[in-house]
């Protein structure tokens, strides 16, 4: 039994799979990403009252190879004048697609494509604005995840995440399916 353990520990660090439903990439999206009343704002914030951005009610699935993200969008870009805002805002659904790549140990997207049924000039600006945006700044965070599920206390042993490294990201039509090495101390 020792020998085998001995064994076991020695072998180098192998790639498992980590198969994350959209129903689950929602839950985690909701925790980390839109924080502030269901809201992710990308310019301003909820006490901006004539300058704010902001996605809401995201529903993530499968666009053959692309991650498919449907959002509400509400935005305003207008000054105050009397207590009201003069300018421009809208509400709208919209639709962005996006290949997910690892960047820093996390899940991030590019080649982002934002498309909405409807068409103006602000919608047009939204839509490159939030492409350029969303590329660059969202990520999800998956190491503290992993160490939640991984690390459930209880028992005589104490499981640690030693080492997590996220190798790789697939799609299928119902999750994300991550390349990840790991190891796992126990004490």
């Amino acid at each position: 039994m020792i020998r085998l353990a001995l064994i076991l520990l020695a072998a180098p660090a192998m790639a498992a799979e980590l198969e994350l439903r959209f129903a689950a990439l929602e839950r985690i999206l909701a925790e980390q990403v839109f924080t502030q009343d269901g809201r992710h704002y990308v310019r301003g914030n909820k006490s901006t009252h004539c300058q704010f951005a902001y996605l809401e009610k995201p529903h993530i699935d499968a666009d053959g190879s692309r991650l498919r993200v449907a959002a509400r969008f509400s935005g305003r870009s207008a000054i105050d004048v009397l207590g009201g805002c003069v300018g421009l805002g809208d509400s709208f659904d919209l639709v962005m697609t996006a290949t997910p790549v690892v960047r820093n140990g996390a899940i991030a997207l590019k080649d982002v494509k934002v498309t909405t049924a409807r068409e103006s000039y602000y919608i047009r600006r939204v839509r490159a604005a939030l492409a350029q945006s969303i590329s660059k700044d969202l990520k999800i965070e998956v190491r503290d995840q992993a160490r939640k599920m991984l690390e459930q206390p209880g028992g005589a042993y104490q499981p640690e995440l030693a080492a997590f490294d996220l190798a790789e990201i697939r799609i299928t039509p119902d999750a994300l399916v991550l390349v990840v090495e790991f190891r796992m101390v126990v004490k």
